[in-house]
């Protein structure tokens, strides 16, 4: 044993390099490929690019706008978030786990779904608009939000809102109601009790969430680029158009370097902040109780009606559409989804997208879980300075640029022994890069929660590290593992940016052919699209009520 012991520990230092090493070449090889390109065109180093953004009034008044719409989607969410989290932390009530698998749907849409989603419930032929006109007998639509500021807000609230509710409920879940109790006895009633209690005690929730919530608006890309228009534009979108209407490589570049410069700041104050909650499962289930008094359930109802209006209905909206033909009820948008009407050689059926992507994330979620499981381990030590360093490197790939990647895939990756460029293997690949955090931020917090003498009694018995880590912690673990793959699946199917850019026609996936409906005139197209939309939805809808059953109360992490 003693003389395997270099070569195991050799072994494993490989296998906890793996997810560093997957990272350096498929997420900051191409960053770097594409930024040598751009700042470097003639082979010498040229800054001009940030010399034009730091100069120019117009990306000054782009990066503002970035910033402030962000601050407001945050505030907008947190806000909103703060009461569905108390609910959902401290009452039990018929149809709540249902609920926040709803809630969540909304996160792992694509953006040409959402858009769908809201233009079918409140735009200008929307049921919204539709209802009003008939009832009140107005001439034209009296709801008008598109191509404004109230639209991309309201949006982002409808992307993010399941994010802060996931954080702050499952840290609330974990503290003790004796403090609130003490507090009460000595008089701290209504707003002073929020005020001076329950929001101290949050605050490390409060702050990680508002953190990731600006992170994800900042960076915001299809919600502006779709519902916004030409009237806005974010850093994201700003580099969209100059690579691909001006072909303006070192501004883009320029752009990118400074949005994940600030993105890394950002990922490496969360990832502290995160390090502050703490896992105590018997007082997250413990508080959890009915309501009794006629305010508590007014509160609560109060609370589920606002999930229903703000994230269900346009959901709800967009299935009705699916099956709405002409004022009348139908089905034929779905069985024209296996047909070629045309009888084009080159044509895919939108019906062969569902098996592709069902195929890619099949393929996403081993990878992603094998590769998360991994960086977890890696991860797992809280005194670590390493870990902490790697924790918001391994986050990075969420706050990266699409654009920036995509086309970073196609310079990078065309020469052996990486000549990944047409393959279909590219995109799990990809997918994997945004999957993984997900993987390891739920079962990050399941490592962390096993008890150091249960390892140690294990070991005083006899076990090996091989056992310990059979018997003791994959058990232990084995809910935050499911659900992490769970989360990796539903990423993999809505994942729409960077497929966009090196998915090949053969293989699209369900948002790519969403995407290709929607840009096609004629009703048929826009029912084709409402409809694979719901079976996205509805495989999303039941990953969902899985990580419901599985997840822990008051345990996970974004």
């Amino acid at each position: 044993m003693d003389r395997n012991r270099p070569a195991l520990n050799l072994l494993k230092g490989v296998v906890l390099l793996a997810p560093l090493l997957f990272l350096v070449v498929f997420f900051f090889y191409p960053l770097l490929s594409i930024f040598a390109v751009s700042l470097a065109p003639e082979g010498t180093l040229d800054l001009s690019g940030f010399t034009r953004i730091f100069t120019s009034d117009y990306y000054r008044r782009t990066f503002w706008f970035t910033f402030g719409q962000a601050l407001l989607s945050t505030a907008l969410t947190i806000g909103l978030a703060i009461p569905g989290a108390y609910v959902f932390s401290r009452f039990s009530f018929p149809g709540k786990s249902l609920l926040m698998s709803l809630a969540t749907l909304p996160f792992v849409l694509p953006t040409v779904v959402v858009a769908a989603a809201f233009s079918a419930l409140i735009g200008p032929r929307g049921l919204l608009n539709q209802t009003l006109m008939s009832l009140l007998g107005f001439s034209a639509p009296p709801i008008v939000l598109e191509r404004t500021l109230t639209i991309i807000l309201i949006v982002h609230v409808f992307y993010n809102y399941a994010v802060a509710l996931r954080i702050i409920s499952s840290f609330w879940a974990n503290q003790s109601v004796r403090i609130e109790e003490a507090a009460r006895v000595l008089g701290a009633h209504g707003w002073r009790l929020w005020w001076n209690v329950r929001l101290p005690l949050l605050r490390p929730a409060l702050l990680a969430a508002s953190i990731l919530v600006f992170i994800f608006t900042f960076t915001s890309f299809g919600v502006v680029l779709i519902l916004g228009g030409p009237r806005f534009a974010t850093i994201e979108v700003e580099i969209y158009r100059q690579v691909t209407s001006l072909f303006n490589l070192q501004v883009a570049a320029a752009l990118s370097l400074v949005q994940i410069g600030f993105m890394f700041v950002l990922m490496l104050v969360y990832t502290r902040l995160q390090r502050q909650t703490t896992t105590d499962l018997q007082a997250a289930q413990s508080v959890v109780r009915q309501p009794r008094t006629v305010r508590e359930r007014l509160f609560v109802a109060a609370n589920v009606v606002l999930i229903v209006l703000l994230l269900i209905a346009p959901l709800a909206a967009l299935v009705l559409r699916s099956f709405t033909s002409q004022g009348a009820l139908t089905t034929q948008f779905y069985t024209l989804l296996s047909s070629n009407p045309r009888g084009s050689v080159l044509f895919t059926p939108p019906l062969t997208a569902v098996g592709n992507s069902l195929v890619f994330a099949l393929a996403t979620t081993a990878l992603a879980v094998t590769l998360g499981l991994i960086t977890a381990v890696l991860l797992s030590s809280r005194a670590s300075r390493l870990a902490r360093w790697l924790d918001p490197i391994f986050m990075l790939p969420l706050a990266a640029s699409a654009v920036t990647l995509g086309f970073g895939y196609i310079i990078a990756l065309d020469e052996p022994p990486l000549n990944l460029r047409s393959s279909p293997v590219l995109i799990p690949l990809a997918h994997t890069l945004v999957a993984m955090p997900f993987v390891v931020r739920s079962v990050l917090p399941s490592i962390r929660g096993i008890p150091p003498n249960v390892r140690g009694a294990a070991r005083s018995l006899g076990a090996s590290p091989w056992q310990v880590w059979r018997w003791i912690d994959l058990p232990l673990i084995s809910r935050g593992l499911i659900v992490g793959a769970t989360f990796a699946f539903t990423v993999s199917m809505g994942e729409f940016g960077a497929s966009l850019f090196i998915a090949r026609p053969d293989t699209p996936t369900i948002p790519i052919v969403i995407f290709r409906l929607l840009g096609q005139p004629g009703a048929t197209n826009y029912g084709q699209a409402m409809a694979m939309s719901t079976i996205l939805m509805a495989v999303c809808a039941i990953s969902f009520v899985l990580i419901e059953r599985l997840r822990t109360a008051g345990v996970g992490e974004f």
